[in-house]
């Protein structure tokens, strides 16, 4: 059974979780509505095609990377709650399973259906949502491989707005490790692909950042900027060719929106921004300059599940690399997750169809050869002028400078300074704690240096009680600190409401150093009742008094207490001091001792008739005349006894 088969729908995997209804369909697995029946959640049930089930290699990254998603708790990354290998269809037919947070709404992909192109706002808006999400992931040292609309979720947020979610963390990575792909073939969305990726499959956060590039300007000019016949010749483009600025396409687009995109799409990752965290603040930086603010994300309803063939979406390319011009037609959209032979260098490559065909050619004629010689040494001399002449510089080094001083040194140098800020455990705030490129380096003259400015070491936010925890996770993560959340933390509290903050530990304030964990203590509502002590009073007065308390009294039944009378409350359950939930039910035991007449000195036969009377068996009390008084009994009148006791009496005569 593939995950794509109807008959999974009602389904129950690991006894836990009912499957719905297909919400979208891919090569590599298909998404379901479902239940999870033991928390009564609805949530979306990822399914693995079963062709990776099987593998061993695949199974361990598939639980080793799901582990790694499941640690990002961030409000743009859609929640892993559990994974999980069903067998209900039979061992040799296991299910590969994730099961995530439901976001209801449509995808990026749909909104740009929808819309073309995006207004610069909502595109950078977008973006900055998108980046924040794998900055926490790089933090975290997790790549996500495949950052394409189609893993950009829009969900709902209020009566008209969005939040971005990311989703699909390391599946890409696990399915390109399992043992049916071959070693020469990686994955990924041809589209989206960075340039190292299609080379040597590697991946790392700045190949994310390039996905990322390449999605900001999808967004601001309506397409991706690499199209051909075929996915190879997608790939052979992003390796051989550098993303032109979306300015071309889109002429009105400012400058500085153009050098963005520019920077995060060099072919070089190493002039790229180094992770997705410093291609945000960029990001941030451009859009401070330009005077734009967030603005809010339309709601974007889902487009329905996927019905093209799984060629369409996830095809694999299984020929060797820099293969002949008769290889076999593939989706060179930017939707499907591809599979793609890894490209061979230059030196590597085989000869082309052009070239071995070509029949001998006589030799040219010296002058022509001269002629080239020529050409060649005028090459050679252009290079030398080209990396002597002056237009490369020393980068400054400026680290401990101030800004001013920074920004002074390196345009004298003949370069640009971009100032940039972080937190720093050491250097002072308002001190330069490096640049790149670093000091010493050679740049070209006019060429950018980010200088990275100290803000100092960071201190824990100030969070006001009653604030959501998402709230209180973006405060500490602006800070450059890493929110923890606890259930051994939380706390009673008669103010905040349960599950809002109520504090951070460390508290409010206090330093730290960059990296350090704050704890975000949560309400747990107001703190338990305990149950008032009503032992000795009676049933109906100990009733009123549970019931002013907060509980809810009922009969527990009887049982004999010497020194409490009956009808009066011998115990509760819970116990008097216990501390329960307001509205608990307690159960109230009352005594049913009762109380023994006392009848010395009445004539027997009247003190007989007394006790049978109250419930009680006499024993002695035979009369010897015909006039006989009690003188004595056992127990004594005014004890306490259970109901039916013996009385025993002595008389006279």
């Amino acid at each position: 059974m593939t995950p794509t088969d109807s008959s999974l729908a009602g389904a129950l995997l690991d006894r836990r979780y009912r499957v719905g209804g297909l919400i979208a369909r891919g090569g590599m697995s298909s998404v379901y509505r479902g239940v999870d029946t033991r928390l009564d959640r609805p949530v979306a049930v990822k399914i693995m095609d079963s062709r990776f089930a099987g593998d061993r290699s695949f199974v361990e990254r598939f639980e080793r990377e799901a582990r790694s998603a499941a640690r990002l708790h961030h409000p743009h990354v859609v929640a892993v709650h559990d994974q999980g290998f069903d067998t209900s269809a039979g061992v040799d037919n296991p299910r590969a399973f994730l099961v995530m947070e439901l976001v209801d709404g449509g995808t990026l992909r749909d909104l740009l259906t929808e819309r073309g192109r995006l207004d610069v706002p909502l595109a950078l808006t977008i973006t900055e949502q998108v980046l924040s999400a794998l900055a926490a992931a790089h933090a975290a040292h997790l790549v996500h491989r495949d950052v394409k609309p189609e893993n950009v979720l829009v969900g709902a947020m209020g009566e008209s707005g969005g939040v971005v979610k990311v989703a699909d963390f390391g599946l890409v990575r696990a399915a390109a490790n399992a043992g049916s792909t071959s070693t020469s073939v990686i994955l990924g969305t041809v589209g989206y692909l960075s340039p190292e990726q299609v080379s040597t499959g590697d991946a790392s956060a700045r190949s994310d950042v390039y996905s990322t590039g390449i999605l900001l300007y999808e967004m601001l000019t309506g397409h991706v900027p690499f199209r051909g016949d075929t996915a190879l010749s997608v790939a052979y483009r992003h390796v051989n060719e550098d993303v032109p600025r979306p300015s071309t396409v889109v002429p009105e687009l400012p400058p500085a929106l153009d050098d963005l995109v520019v920077r995060a799409t060099r072919r070089d990752p190493d002039a790229r921004p180094a992770d997705a965290g410093a291609f945000l603040a960029e990001l941030r930086r451009v859009r401070s300059d330009l005077g734009l603010g967030p603005v809010e994300i339309p709601r974007v309803p889902a487009s329905g599940p996927a019905t093209e063939p799984p060629a369409e979406s996830d095809s694999e390319l299984t020929v060797p690399a820099l293969p002949a011009v008769t290889t076999s037609p593939s989706d060179a959209g930017p939707r499907g997750t591809q599979a793609l032979p890894r490209l061979a260098t230059p030196a590597d490559a085989p000869p082309q169809a052009d070239d071995v065909a070509i029949a001998p050619r006589r030799r040219p004629p010296l002058a022509v050869l001269a002629l080239v010689v020529l050409v060649l040494l005028g090459g050679v001399g252009a290079g030398v002028w080209w990396f002597s002449s002056g237009r490369y510089v020393d980068v400054p080094s400026v680290a401990g400078m101030s800004r001013e001083e920074a920004e002074a040194a390196v345009r004298q140098a003949g370069l640009t300074p971009v100032v940039t800020e972080e937190r720093h455990n050491t250097t002072p705030s308002g001190t330069v704690i490096r640049t790149d490129p670093e000091g010493g380096d050679r740049a070209l003259q006019g060429d950018e240096v980010t200088v990275v400015l100290s803000l100092g070491r960071p201190v824990v936010p100030d969070v006001r009680a009653g604030a959501t925890v998402e709230e209180a996770e973006r405060a500490i993560e602006a800070v450059q600190l890493e929110p923890r959340v606890s259930e051994e933390a939380d706390e009673y509290s008669n103010e905040v409401p349960e599950g809002a903050v109520v504090t951070l530990k460390p508290k409010p304030g206090s330093q730290a150093n960059v990296g350090d964990a704050v704890t975000i203590v949560r309400s747990k509502g107001p703190p338990p009742t305990p149950v008032p002590d009503v032992l000795g009073q009676s049933r109906d007065d100990a009733f009123k008094a549970l019931k002013e308390a907060g509980f809810e009294p009922f009969d527990a039944g009887e049982e004999f207490a010497a020194d409490v009378p009956a009808g009066h409350v011998v115990r509760t359950d819970p116990v008097p001091g216990s501390t329960v939930e307001e509205g608990s039910r307690v159960g109230v035991v009352v005594s049913n001792a009762v109380k023994v007449p006392s009848v010395v000195g009445r004539r027997t036969e009247q003190a007989v008739r007394i006790l049978r009377e109250a419930g009680f068996e006499v024993g002695g009390g035979e009369s010897r005349g015909p006039i006989s008084f009690v003188i004595e009994q056992s127990p004594s009148g005014g004890k306490f006894v259970e109901p039916g006791s013996t009385v025993t009496l002595s008389t006279i005569p």
